[in-house]
């Protein structure tokens, strides 16, 4: 992360109103931008097109479409980024840049792979059970597919630093699906709904296009060393199932209400549940200043502390590694609760916003009822994330995979037991699950300070382990050697 914090030291040191403004804008565009972008672009396509003209049916199947597309590109990515993401630190450490095409590729024939192996059974079961168009089913695998490629090209360009052309790239391929769906509506006069999906659709491959630019111009050579990205997955497989988990228990919530009576079956194919889907929708937002924060704080001032301990156990003394450490620890704590402070005010006056405005713009009741548990599960949720980066920075790799596999658990057992609440209470799965993946990070946190330097010293071994016949205990004998 450390590509934002030398930015945003630079901006932060005038300590002017003015300067805290710029970064806190210059921090959002480098993290929430391209999702509000995508947000903006569909909602200027529906304005512009005529999307309220269609009927409930094309309408809602629009929507789901989109919705499917983005949570499985998230879900089929997930178990692959974070190694991957991994794989290409130690290499960037370690200055081996010819690795990082072999990794690039190896990396994308085994996440378009597995993400063609998910979606083709589901459209076929949408043309022929469902009865959609071929034209509209391969337009929407193919949006499924180009938003699989910006998602996996994005590791790269953020292991690179380069976050701002991220949100670059975003726009440009958004400017051009938004012009792109006018030309296709009102010069080649196709449907509104073909107009807008097809359009987004080459959107998501044009930002992945310029990605793929980018990254083959950064990194020319190629080792062809692929077996090492392979062994990254078998040694750091818990990566795999912490990063799969958490993203997996953000859905698993509105998989549990797509199941219950409220739901919404269209053509046969799509289930989605309109109000819980909204209040989800609203209650991230409402909290997705989190990430920009946390961010900000993280590369600002923990980032020194953790590279001041690392520098201490390189090559300074016993005494200099205590004092480094308990000045990083202290800091972790100031910035959880500065997280913790800061966030609250935020998401205080976003409710009350939403609470007043909302149902005003045509938020329904239900949605508005089931906002307010939603909102304070996300809040414990996104301070839970901040403690899973903690963790991946001390290594702590079974710590991040338990808060993930509780968090994803509690989660799914909250949501069954809360169908059968009233619908204030319908995102009390989603408050149980997130605090206590929090707690237990909170406590791993404790433990990895008090035992960290046993964490640090005493893993991995002088000698090569390997297989062979056991040597004699005896190393010394005095009597033979004399």
């Amino acid at each position: 992360m450390a590509g934002i914090g030398i930015k945003l030291n630079r901006i932060f040191e005038k300590n002017t109103i003015t300067t805290h403004l710029a970064g806190f804008a210059y921090s959002s565009m480098s993290t929430v931008t391209p999702m509000l972008v995508v947000i903006l672009n569909i909602l200027l396509m529906s304005h512009f097109l005529g999307f309220d003209q269609l009927g409930f049916v094309e309408r809602e199947l629009f929507s789901c479409t989109v919705l499917y597309i983005f949570i499985f590109a998230l879900l089929t990515a997930a178990p692959f980024n974070s190694v991957l993401s991994k794989y290409m630190s130690d290499v960037v450490y370690e200055e081996r840049y010819e690795d990082i095409r072999p990794c690039f590729f190896f990396g994308l024939f085994l996440n378009i792979s597995l993400s063609s192996l998910l979606g083709i059974p589901f459209c076929l079961w949408e043309h022929f059970v469902g009865k959609v168009d071929v034209f509209y089913t391969f337009t929407g695998y193919c949006g499924y597919i180009g938003l699989v490629l910006v998602f996996y090209s994005m590791i790269y360009l953020s292991i690179s630093k380069d976050y701002t052309k991220i949100s670059l790239f975003f726009s440009i391929g958004m400017l051009w699906a938004f012009l792109f769906s006018l030309f296709l509506r009102f010069v080649m006069k196709w449907g509104i709904r073909e107009s807008m999906l097809f359009a987004l659709m080459t959107g998501f491959f044009l930002t992945a296009f310029l990605e793929l630019a980018i990254i083959k111009r950064y990194f020319v050579r190629n080792s062809n060393r692929y077996k090492s990205v392979l062994r990254y997955f078998g040694k750091y497989w818990k990566l795999v199932v912490a990063n799969f988990f958490y993203i997996l228990g953000l859905y698993i919530h509105n998989f549990v209400f797509w199941n219950t009576d409220m739901r919404l079956v269209v053509v046969k194919t799509f289930v989605c549940n309109q109000p819980y889907d909204m209040a989800t929708c609203l209650a991230m937002f409402t909290n997705i200043s989190t990430t920009i924060i946390f961010i900000a704080r993280v590369e600002m001032h923990f980032h020194d502390k953790y590279k001041a301990y690392s520098e201490a156990v390189i090559g300074g003394k016993g005494a200099d590694i205590d004092s480094a450490k308990r000045e990083m620890f202290r800091q972790l704590s100031a910035e959880l609760m500065n997280l913790v402070r800061i966030q609250f005010i935020i998401t205080a006056v976003v409710y009350l916003i939403a609470v007043v405005f909302l149902p005003g713009l045509g938020i329904s009741p239900l949605t508005m009822r089931i906002y307010p548990c939603l909102t304070a599960g996300y809040f414990i949720l996104f301070l839970m994330y901040a403690e899973i980066i903690f963790l991946y920075y001390f290594d702590d790799l079974t710590g991040a995979m338990v808060t993930s596999l509780l968090f994803c658990l509690v989660t799914f057992l909250g949501s069954l037991a809360a169908t059968r609440l009233p619908e204030l209470w319908y995102g009390v799965g989603v408050v149980a699950g997130a605090f206590t993946g929090w707690t237990f990070a909170y406590f791993r946190l404790r433990y990895m300070e008090r035992h960290l330097d046993a964490h640090i010293f005493c893993k991995g071994s002088l000698i090569r382990p390997g297989m062979g016949t056991k040597p004699p205990a005896k190393v010394y004998d005095r009597k033979e050697s004399a």
